[in-house]
């Protein structure tokens, strides 16, 4: 029993004489974490996935007569669409519209049409009626002038008086005549605008029922030419299909992919969109088919961005263009892009982490002196930088900053003066750019054919 306590006894002494020797090493050395400075090829690369597209499809539309504003209809739902991937001919049945709606505006048109049609009816009715009663008028008014002229004729024997009283009667009943044959005339031009424009309203609700009778007939979409059918993808996202809604400004229903011609549409986050350019090239993954990768170029960057639905992220729309063909592929496929935004053939790069920066400058830490040596950075991507000064290919650098760091000494001055240089150079001529981009726009254009003697300038007046 001793002899086991002894032991135990023993062995709590080499323990506590172990942990002593290694918190005092660890009071004396820090452990380093080196790398080393790298030389070659570096890329910046842009990662996103994207829907592959035809470039130049062709499409299978809405009725024509949609468009028509007689019709009052901008927008229908899709009730019936065949699959997609159902090869077509030309005149083979493709989707159906909604009937119903249609039904529903031109009943509405049909009774409109008939109140219109009677009211125009009515209209020439009540004029005929007005008309007949002024010419009434006019044939009673005659017969008064009539009266009066023998009134005028048999009174050359009466006394003065009585002929200028009868001469007088005789001219107001002409004046009378007259006024009513001018009143006639425009009661003639009256009668004939108030039918005119019953016969407009009529004439128009005629038109509209006749505009939807003819949607009517179209509403049974068929197919323009021979193709596979693919449903059309929209810019925001989702696919046309049955239930979806289209209209004069959304046209397309079903659409014939040229598998010739084919983009990747992608939509890259507005942090990146200044590294993406036309013309960089890309490297194109297909989910469907893992072994198969398709090599491209950046096509076009929109220069607006979108959100994103449901997503306050903002977005730049990129499409891609794929080189070549190849058979397996279908519209609509999941891609996997790697866009290689920036190539460099020789480039010095280290890791991100080995990268230190206070307010104005960036500086690495040196493995082999007490050195923090100035750098200018350059490009980077998600793992390493480049330096364009300061550092040579195979330098061991510290990638965790150390503890003693106020004791390394900065070097490099010179390069943070040639980056200074460098700045202000690149400032001066950014101004003297907009400085003649103001002068070119206040300098007055000259009258076509006109120039101007050698040394002579015009300047403006403001």
């Amino acid at each position: 029993m001793k002899k086991k306590n002894w032991l135990f006894a023993a062995m709590a002494v080499i323990i506590l004489f172990v942990v002593i020797i290694i918190f005092s090493g660890s009071k004396n050395e820090t452990t380093q974490i080196t790398t080393k400075v790298l030389k070659g090829p570096f890329e910046v690369l842009v990662y996103s996935s994207g829907q592959l597209e035809s470039e130049n499809s062709d499409h299978v539309y809405v009725p024509e007569k949609m468009k028509d504003r007689q019709t009052r209809i901008s927008t229908l739902t899709i009730t019936d669409i065949v699959e997609e991937g159902t090869y077509v001919d030309s005149g083979d049945y493709v989707a159906t519209l909604d009937h119903q709606a249609v039904q529903e505006q031109l009943k509405d048109a049909q009774d409109e049409l008939e109140k219109t049609l009677s009211e125009y009816n009515d209209s020439k009715i009540d004029s005929n009626l007005t008309l007949s009663n002024e010419r009434d008028q006019i044939i009673n008014a005659q017969l008064d002038v009539e009266e009066r002229k023998i009134a005028v004729d048999e009174s050359i024997y009466e006394s003065p008086s009585e002929q200028k009283k009868v001469r007088m009667d005789y001219d107001k009943a002409s004046r009378k005549l007259e006024q009513s044959k001018q009143a006639y005339t425009l009661k003639t031009q009256q009668e004939i605008n108030k039918v005119n424009r019953k016969y407009i309203t009529y004439k128009q609700v005629k038109e509209r029922v006749d505009a939807l009778e003819e949607l009517m007939e179209q509403l049974i979409i068929y197919s323009p030419k021979a193709g596979i059918i693919s449903y059309h993808q929209y810019e925001w996202g989702g696919t046309v299909e049955t239930g979806s809604r289209v209209s004069q400004w959304s046209p397309i229903i079903a659409t014939f992919p040229n598998m010739d011609n084919l983009v990747t549409k992608t939509f890259i986050n507005e942090i990146d969109i200044a590294l993406i350019k036309p013309g960089q090239k890309v490297r194109i993954g297909i989910d469907a088919f893992p072994d198969k990768t398709l090599t491209g170029e950046v096509a076009t960057v929109a220069n607006m961005g979108q959100l994103m639905p449901k997503s306050d992220a903002k977005v730049f729309e990129v499409k891609i263009k794929v080189d070549g063909s190849d058979p397996d592929l279908k519209p609509a496929m999941t891609t996997s892009n790697t866009i290689q935004a920036s190539y460099i053939e020789n480039a010095t790069y280290v890791p991100i982490e080995a990268v230190f920066s206070n307010d104005s400058l960036s500086f690495v830490f040196l493995a082999d002196s007490k050195t923090r040596q100035i750098v200018e950075p350059g490009e980077a991507n998600e793992n390493y930088i480049v330096i364009n000064q300061g550092l040579e290919e195979g330098q061991e650098l510290q990638l965790l900053q150390p503890e003693d760091a106020d004791d390394y000494k900065f070097s490099g001055f010179e390069i943070y003066a040639e980056m200074k240089r460098k700045a202000a150079e690149k400032a001066a001529e950014e101004a003297a750019k907009k400085k003649e981009q103001k002068e070119a726009e206040k300098t007055p254009e000259l009258p076509e054919g006109l120039t101007l003697p050698p040394g002579v300038v015009i300047t403006s007046a403001n």
